[in-house]
């Protein structure tokens, strides 16, 4: 069966959603991502990609940096809020979505109460790719729960499962 382009990032799902979040000038924005992975170890790097002239990411790009916060399975509604609300209408988009979250030691990129991780970035550079804009971050704190040790202790963390965008967030539970 031939894919249609519109859907070729499906065939990469489920994913973990990470929430991106940035913070200037007295604005919280905050959006779901899917699309990321580590590109460098020494030092530690992570790209992100967002939508061109979205609110987070240009929020992002302008304070010089960004969090990326992994929530477990209690967060899927505040993560699908977060999806569903734009940015430019909030002051603080993760307190609009129902999520806590205090200002990070490394660089004060917010980061959401509870998460199962977090990373701070310093936004080392970014590239456009077609409708996208691709930010590499240098990762300069991170941190994890408990259920992290080397790895995931899938009895203790329970992912969100994103499984796309159909008449609101579409996840799998994991058994």
């Amino acid at each position: 069966m031939k894919v249609d382009p519109s859907l070729i990032h499906r065939l990469f799902y489920p994913q973990v959603p990470l929430v991106m979040s940035a913070s200037r000038r007295g604005r919280v924005s905050s959006m779901p991502v899917v699309s990321y992975l580590c590109v460098s170890d020494s030092p530690p790097v992570v790209a992100v990609s967002c939508r061109k002239g979205g609110f987070t990411c240009g929020l992002a790009v302008e304070a010089g940096s960004f969090s990326l916060c992994v929530l477990d399975d209690r967060f899927t509604q505040a993560v699908a809020r977060l999806g569903s609300t734009g940015g430019s209408g909030v002051k603080d988009k993760l307190a609009a979505a129902g999520l806590r979250h205090r200002r990070g030691k490394a660089l004060g990129a917010p980061i959401v109460l509870g998460a199962a991780a977090s990373l701070e970035c310093s936004l080392r550079s970014r590239t456009p790719v077609g409708d996208h804009l691709l930010l590499f971050g240098e990762v300069r704190s991170a941190s994890a729960a408990p259920s992290f040790r080397k790895f995931w202790n899938y009895a203790k963390y329970r992912p969100i499962l994103y499984a796309g965008w159909r008449d609101g967030l579409t996840t799998y539970a994991v058994p």
